[in-house]
């Protein structure tokens, strides 16, 4: 099947560089964190533009992953939704959606910019400050036009950003309710710990029509307060979420969180026999010296796994692929893959 990945999410244009702990604190920023700016917020990408360090890089946590499962995919397997304004920096977007293979669907925006991340780099940590512009103005119609949704209608798997829960509930709905009624899979992102802090009732109905839900361990934490579970033990969040209610239930749901250097955990509900079963997948190691930065390395991990999943992989060997594609990236700058392409190797 041509395509058989679609995700969706918020384009950016990503401003990448070099920061200390110093000029973070003035912005009243953290080191490991991903925020939608504040007016406090607008002389970072300024101050950014006028570094003369600043990387601009394509970007966009969906994007980033679309890019990513497309590294690892057969050609054409991988179409993107997003929304950008009709500018120099769309161009950028959409040629580097070109030189990874994947099909790009945007929907242009005449009175808005493209939007733009700046990526403040500490060490091996990243801190995200994001200006939606045109990303935060995409709108379901846009998946309603027929040369778009034969491409919804041909998918099989389908990924959402997290982010954008932010700026298109209804799409994200459809497309849910849509993976349901054909028993097609869905899958979701946490993608910061502002979105189950503050996008907690969006995020609750999304994770409804999801049976793939993908974190890291600040997500669980920010989900497990904003759901007032009472504990930081990331097994016991991912059991949580893992049996939320589900609109599809022929499909289990499976919550997969990533820690760092430390193993993956992947929590798997069976409904039929309210029984879970739980794992632990070591990370690929990975010698200090040799990342570059680790902005994306989440992104990479989702790619590579979704990359597995809709090969028809084991669950274990598509958390190995996504651990094997982010160690690849975090060798790179930014959210990029090396080139000529390697082959996956376990």
């Amino acid at each position: 099947m041509s395509f058989p990945l679609v995700a969706l999410g918020n384009p950016l244009l990503d401003l990448q560089v070099d920061v200390d702990a110093e000029y973070l604190a003035k912005y009243d920023l953290k080191a490991n964190d991903a925020i939608l700016i504040e007016p406090k917020h607008l002389p970072i990408f300024k101050e950014c533009l006028a570094n003369p360090t600043v990387k601009s890089i394509a970007g966009g946590a969906a994007q980033n992953a679309a890019r990513g499962a497309q590294y690892v995919l057969p050609e054409d397997s991988v179409v993107y939704f997003g929304s950008v304004g009709k500018d120099e920096y769309s161009e950028l977007l959409l040629k580097a959606n070109e030189t990874a293979g994947v099909k790009t669907l945007y929907q242009y925006q005449a009175d808005h910019e493209t939007g733009k991340c700046a990526a403040l780099i500490t060490g091996h940590d990243r801190s995200l400050a994001t200006d939606l512009a045109a990303a935060n103005h995409f709108t379901p119609d846009h998946l309603d036009k027929p040369e778009n949704w034969k491409y919804v209608q041909g998918a099989k798997f389908f990924y959402i950003g997290g982010f954008h829960l932010t700026v298109s509930p209804e799409a994200i709905y459809k497309l849910g309710q849509h993976a349901a009624d054909e028993n097609k899979d869905f899958s979701l992102n946490l993608s910061a710990p502002f979105i189950p802090q503050f996008f907690k009732d969006v995020l609750d109905k999304s994770i409804t029509f999801a049976n793939y839900v993908i974190g890291n361990e600040t997500e669980a934490a920010a989900y497990a307060e904003s759901h007032g579970l009472q504990t930081t033990d990331l097994k016991e969040i991912a059991k949580y979420i893992a049996k939320e209610p589900k609109v599809n239930a022929q499909k289990n749901r499976t919550v997969i969180i990533t820690h760092g250097l430390e193993p993956t955990i992947a929590v798997t509900y069976d409904s039929a026999a309210d029984s879970y079963q739980v794992n632990e997948y070591p990370v690929h190691a990975l010698d200090s010296d040799k990342i570059k930065d680790t902005n994306g390395a989440g992104d990479a991990f989702a790619g590579g796994l979704l990359a597995g999943l809709v090969n028809g992989d084991s669950l274990q060997q598509s958390i190995d692929k996504g651990q094997w594609l982010a160690k690849l990236s975090i060798q790179e700058v930014g959210p990029s893959f090396p080139y000529p392409k390697l082959a996956y190797s376990a």
